[in-house]
């Protein structure tokens, strides 16, 4: 059996010291980010609690259409928030939404036939949270490679076009490696674990009392589904994205 992990009021206080040592660092290197990460702090404690009080009437009423609309909120939130990263794009909103939506929706439709995972909201609301989150993320580092490559690579974009290549073969290089990097960060996390980070779901098994093995498994069950929604939501943005940086023309519009 694992150790009885409990965190009292009194750690829970002392362990806000950590966020005072960010907001210290700030201030000393005048970075300029003290009121966002205290906002980021308090925002992260009353989100939580709320969805903990949220999660707790989900599990124990088990309901399939209730779970089903938690889902869609997590992909809402996941969509609006990779939306405010697009430093402009037209139609980022429903690029995201439509980027992470399917990714979410094949990763865990694999992961439900394969029996992975079962269709209860103890199981299906923390999974589509990792899901949907990790795919903002890189929905968002995606939007910014193409807004970075279309300004810094405009001159060989226009030499392209003029030479008679159409708005998608002109962008292929800038999408194939907006797709990299979006797809990056699940990559390396993937190659390091076990050897850099010990990852929260395995860890939180074992505390829970799981054998170390089955646990093990678990984690490699959800390294893959990060691998597999990133790269589906990284591309997704990126074929639906590039055509907003031209005109009805079919010019580039930096």
């Amino acid at each position: 059996m694992g150790a009885n992990l409990e965190i009292g009021n009194f750690s829970l206080l002392l362990s806000t010291g950590l966020l005072f040592i960010a907001i210290f660092v700030d201030y000393k290197e005048k970075l300029d980010l003290g009121n966002d990460i205290f906002i980021a702090g308090v925002r992260a404690v009353v989100q939580l609690f709320a969805i903990g009080y949220v999660l707790k009437y989900i599990i124990q009423v088990d309901n399939f259409f209730i779970t089903l609309a938690m889902v869609l909120f997590i992909v809402f939130n996941a969509g609006f928030n990779a939306h405010k990263r697009s430093e402009g794009i037209s139609n980022s909103l429903f690029i995201s939404l439509t980027a992470i939506g399917v990714g979410t929706a094949i990763t865990l439709g694999v992961m439900l036939v394969s029996g992975a995972i079962i269709w209860v909201p103890s199981q299906i609301v923390p999974i589509t949270g990792m899901i949907a989150s990790n795919a903002m993320v890189a929905i968002g580092l995606t939007y910014r490679a193409l807004n970075s490559k279309f300004t810094d690579q405009r001159q060989q974009v226009l030499e392209k076009l003029a030479l008679g290549a159409n708005e998608k073969q002109a962008s292929m290089s800038i999408i194939r490696e907006s797709v990299k990097t979006g797809m990056s960060p699940s990559i390396d996390r993937t190659k390091t674990v076990g050897l850099v980070s010990l990852p929260g779901m395995m860890s939180g098994l074992i505390f829970a009392g799981v054998d170390p093995t089955d646990a093990i498994r678990y984690q490699i069950v959800v390294m893959f589904m990060l691998i597999a929604v990133t790269s589906i939501a990284s591309f997704i943005a990126s074929y639906l994205a590039y055509r907003e940086y031209y005109n009805d023309r079919n010019q580039l519009m930096i």
